[in-house]
């Protein structure tokens, strides 16, 4: 399958195109770490505030995000990112919040969601999962942070949830990413983790990992989300998964695990933009 983050006119992003031919005003993708003004172990285009770079040129890196989507700042919404499964619908009235100061990013939330147009949501990764979610009949957009505990937490399926109840929106109109993400090939954990996933994943638990060395396992977190969105009732053609591994890929990407805690953070984003 070929890949579904691809890089076009510009080093810094790579988009998702797939879904644009159902809605050609969609925008998304995901960041790499080339280009941007950030220093040392941030070299590059780091986009997270709360890594203890210099938080003026994580503000310079984002205008320059801006910039190349032609999706100001002042559109934006970002969320704080507790490795929890809360998530919030975001309006008009949280444009601006976390993008440039990460203090008032919206509290204890790791995905957001909205049916308005010209807002931009926007999260940080280095390894964690990027879920992303589309219901063009609906004018729903949607974005969460999946860590191996929000992962755990079902954070796909909460998001599934909520459009159903809330946005009364069916399981076939929903689209659903999973971005680039650190690979099974990168990503050991232990029996605290892998049991957590077991109740999960439940009866698809058992393809999901393979035991590395006594106690250590490859965990594929990717797949997890992807049954989990099964679980949750979207159709299997209706989530596409990206191929490339963070932690693999160091000439692209920050890697929280592979740079050993000290790197940076790419960036998720999806927004609907229309002619104000």
């Amino acid at each position: 399958m070929p890949e579904i983050f691809q890089q076009k006119n510009h080093d810094e992003v790579l988009f998702l195109d797939d879904w644009h031919s159902m809605m050609p005003q969609l925008v998304v993708g995901f960041t790499t770490k080339k280009g941007g003004y950030s220093k040392r172990e941030f070299t590059g285009l780091n986009l997270g505030l709360h890594v203890h770079d210099d938080a003026d040129d994580v503000r310079r890196n984002r205008q320059k995000l801006s910039e190349v989507l032609q999706f100001s700042l002042e559109k934006w919404v970002c969320s704080e990112q507790i490795h929890d499964n809360r998530i919030e619908k975001v309006t008009k009235n949280d444009c601006g919040k976390g993008v440039l100061h990460y203090d008032t990013a919206i509290a204890g939330v790791d995905g957001l969601y909205t049916k308005e147009a010209n807002i931009l949501l926007a999260l940080c990764f280095a390894d964690c999962v990027p879920l992303y979610f589309f219901a063009p009949k609906h004018q729903l957009v949607g974005l969460a942070h999946a860590g191996w505990k929000g992962s755990v937490k079902n954070i796909a399926g909460e998001m599934v949830r909520l459009w159903i109840e809330k946005e009364k929106v069916r399981h076939a109109d929903i689209y659903a990413a999973i971005g680039p993400s650190i690979g099974k090939c990168c990503y050991i954990v232990d029996d605290r983790v892998i049991d957590l996933v077991k109740k999960a994943a439940e009866d698809s638990a058992y393809h999901l990992y393979q035991e590395t060395s006594k106690g250590q396992y490859a965990l594929d977190l990717k797949e997890l989300n992807r049954q989990l969105l099964l679980k949750a009732g979207i159709p299997k053609q209706n989530i596409l998964v990206s191929e490339y591994c963070t932690s693999c890929a160091g000439e692209l990407f920050f890697s929280h695990r592979r740079d050993k805690g000290k790197t940076g953070r790419m960036m998720s984003f999806i927004g609907r933009k229309e002619e104000e």
